[in-house]
């Protein structure tokens, strides 16, 4: 098995809401705002090689935005998805499965794009994509809190395609494929998925917006984007006492420099990067 970033892009969100209650004078030593208190934030996707299957985990933003969007996130570096995909050695076509974490623009964008007609097609024409039914319902009928987060465009034409497959929700982690099982987590939204891949060189988690950077692995940083922040509180604690004990690696989706990292428990009881 392999397993290999991807970068997507990046792009800009307010500061405040990725450090929800911490203080802008801490968090902005940490990542830098711009004169609109915009930080900058990396999409990192996930190839997983089994051999048999090419599964890739997330698919940043995409291209697909008009400007008006463009203006408010700024995103910029996402035509290098597919660039970067084939200078791992890897082409669209080959990719079996592309599971998505969440429904979330950031997260599916790139799994649709626009053909040279201008009609949309999908990006991997030859993979199955996968949700789950509980949280494709709430991205289709979403609250207003989060509804500026799903756009149906993004993944409405794929169950129209027929190209994509559900996972039945559990509060136990489910084995989903070979030496990958998934946690269904509540806190940032409604049934996100976390894959959990286990190796020979050991385990390695896919944090997605659980803990979307190496700086929100401290307990306090969570994101005023989730819906339900005491869940994610519990549930990080869960994931780090668990990365504790087992020595697992765990991947930052959003963070715009380190990449991955494993943790330890302090002097003190508290848990933060090795």
């Amino acid at each position: 098995m392999k397993l290999i970033s991807i970068n997507s892009g990046y792009f800009k969100l307010d500061g405040g809401a990725m450090f929800g209650v911490v203080p802008k004078r801490m968090w902005q030593k940490l990542n830098a705002p711009d004169e609109n208190n915009l930080c900058t934030w990396a999409m990192r996707c996930l190839l997983i090689d089994t051999g048999d299957r090419k599964i890739l985990v997330d698919t940043g933003i995409g291209t697909k935005q008009d400007p008006k969007f463009r203006s408010h996130f700024i995103p910029w570096g996402q035509d290098v998805f597919l660039q970067d995909l084939a200078a791992k050695g890897y082409r669209a076509e080959e990719i079996t499965d592309v599971l998505l974490t969440h429904l979330h623009f950031d997260h599916v964008g790139g799994a649709i794009q626009f053909n040279a007609q201008g009609k949309p097609e999908p990006t991997f024409p030859n993979a199955r994509y996968w949700s789950n039914p509980l949280h494709f319902a709430w991205a289709e009928h979403p609250n207003p809190r989060e509804a500026a987060s799903f756009l149906k465009e993004n993944f409405l034409p794929l169950r129209d395609w027929g190209m994509l497959e559900m996972i039945d929700p559990s509060d136990k982690d489910v084995a989903w494929l070979p030496n990958i099982r998934l946690r269904f987590v509540n806190g940032h939204t409604e049934a996100m998925m976390l894959p959990i891949i286990d190796t020979p060189e050991g385990t390695l988690v896919y944090c997605a917006d659980l803990i979307p950077s190496a700086w929100h692995v401290r307990m306090p940083y969570i994101m005023a984007y989730d819906v339900r922040p005491l869940e994610t509180l519990k549930e990080k604690n869960r994931l780090l006492e668990e990365a504790v004990e087992g020595n697992y690696t765990l991947l930052f989706e959003h963070d715009p420099e380190c990449e991955s990292g494993r943790v330890e428990r302090d002097e003190k009881g508290g848990i933060g990067l090795k």
